[in-house]
């Protein structure tokens, strides 16, 4: 069964209880919602939940990565054009992509979006110049640039990451602004439309994720200058944000939190762990597609915390004290890395693949709403490094 009812809520998946409760205390102030197969506990809101609202837009339900998302470019080149360069390249691409919090490009990348007018509004007129140095950085925490070749041996590069500090600083003060408070059981913070703090967040919302897209396209752009060959396609999806669409025939502001638009026709990449293959899929027409309000999953779906999994650890006179140690260790992440021939650049154990779920199995309770056009198998990983904390939440 593709997904069970709970409290009139779609489930897609086995339901994880803690990210239902969450849902279902969501759904009171919401006109419809469902849990993708990935789903689990978020800050306010569950990752994986999409939920529909009818004049309201919540910068709890988009999250603290304003657009966070998915990019994965087709290159111009094939498997055994790169084989033995991978190393190299992999070395390549961690130099020049700065990965970890609160860092800043060494490029000077111009773009568009900041002749944008939005710039005056007080939540982000003092955010141009820290947004301007960060772009095209990738941050922490699940955040990657990836190498991968699909079942024709054609290499692509998939990337994963959001709008940075922009979007955790414009969240932060919208929900505040909304009297909403920094949580998990907490209620969502709701901003009506029609009011002027819910029409600025809209204008914001919408800058951070113009300032997403244009960090991903340059690093994957980054990535294909690397191996020196053209770009050849793309796929390019936004995850945690709010869309205004039709559903039923009625206009409903659509948020997805860690959930991927996925309407007849669409698109998206979905990726997997370090060692495992993620997908290029596309949206298909169907009841189940409907009831999952044109959605599928961003990504495998955690089953272990970071602190389960790393242990617990703080920094104390700028050095990392280890309070308690985690359930994976260095040595089982690696394992499975090597098994999987993946050339590896950073990434810590609460990363590893024993901390998601199996995506294979996730997208097999999607399989009404969409289909996979192309495999795309890991050969190189760069991730932020094992001592970064990842503050941008969801």
């Amino acid at each position: 069964m593709p997904y069970q009812t709970i409290n009139e809520i779609p489930v897609f998946g086995d339901p994880i209880q803690n990210a239902v409760h969450q849902m279902v205390n969501c759904k009171k102030d919401a006109h419809s919602c469902a849990l993708m197969a990935d789903h689990h506990l978020g800050y306010a809101v569950p990752i994986g939940g999409v939920i529909a609202y009818e004049n309201h837009i919540s910068p709890s339900g988009v999250g603290y990565d304003i657009a966070c998302g998915n990019k994965a470019v087709r290159l111009g080149c094939k498997y055994d054009d790169i084989k033995g360069h991978i190393p190299s390249i992999m070395d390549d691409i961690f130099r020049k992509i700065s990965f970890g919090i609160g860092r800043v490009n060494e490029a000077k990348v111009d773009h568009q979006l900041f002749d944008s007018d939005t710039w005056d509004l007080s939540p982000v007129n003092e955010l141009k110049d820290m947004a301007r140095s960060q772009l095209g950085t990738v941050g922490s925490g699940n955040h990657y640039v990836d190498i991968f070749k699909d079942e024709q041996d054609r290499i692509w590069v998939g990337v994963h990451f959001g709008s940075r500090g922009l979007g955790h600083k414009i969240a932060t003060h919208f929900v505040k602004s909304g009297g909403g408070k920094d949580g998990i059981d907490v209620d969502p913070v709701l901003l009506d439309l029609n009011s002027e703090l819910g029409a600025d967040y809209l204008a914001c919302m919408q800058l951070a994720g113009q300032y997403a897209y244009a960090g991903r396209d340059w690093a994957c752009s980054k990535v294909a200058q690397i191996i020196g060959v053209l770009e050849m396609e793309e796929i390019h999806n936004h995850h945690n944000y709010t869309w205004e669409e039709i559903h039923n025939g009625q206009k409903l502001w659509v948020c997805r939190k860690g959930a991927t638009p996925a309407f007849p026709g669409q698109k998206g990449f979905i990726g997997a762990t370090m060692s495992e293959p993620s997908v290029i899929i596309q949206g298909v027409d169907s009841e189940d597609s409907k009831k999952s309000l044109y959605s599928t999953v961003h990504g495998a779906g955690r089953i272990m915390s970071r602190n389960e999994a790393a242990g617990k650890r703080r920094w104390k006179k700028g050095k990392l004290v280890v309070k308690s140690e985690g359930k994976i260790t260095k040595d089982m992440m690696m394992d499975k890395v090597k098994t999987a021939k993946v050339e590896l650049r950073g990434a810590g154990v609460d990363e590893s693949p024993h901390c998601y779920k199996r995506l294979d199995e996730v997208l097999d309770y999607h399989s009404d709403t969409i289909k996979i056009l192309h495999t795309l198998t890991p050969i190189g990983v760069a991730m932020a490094g094992e001592n970064e904390y990842d503050p941008f939440k969801d």
